[in-house]
């Protein structure tokens, strides 16, 4: 039997840092301290519940982050 994959490591990084931050400055931050996927959702967006290692979630409202989570 293979063995499981080991999930690539994420930044040890805290998502609530990130609201209240402008988005495109909480983008770069996040890109920067090493998160692989970053997306900017709108408030309401439907999105799959996949977990993905390295993917940070920024819900934007008036240009700023209200809500940010990994996955």
């Amino acid at each position: 039997m293979a063995p499981n994959p080991t999930p690539p490591a994420e930044p040890q990084d805290s998502p609530d840092g990130y609201v209240g931050l402008e988005a495109d400055r909480a983008e770069r931050l996040a890109r920067d301290r090493g998160w692989s996927t970053v997306r900017s959702l709108e408030p309401g967006t439907i999105v799959t519940m996949e977990y993905r290692f390295g993917r940070l979630n920024f819900e934007v409202r008036d240009g700023r982050v209200a809500r940010a989570w990994k996955g």
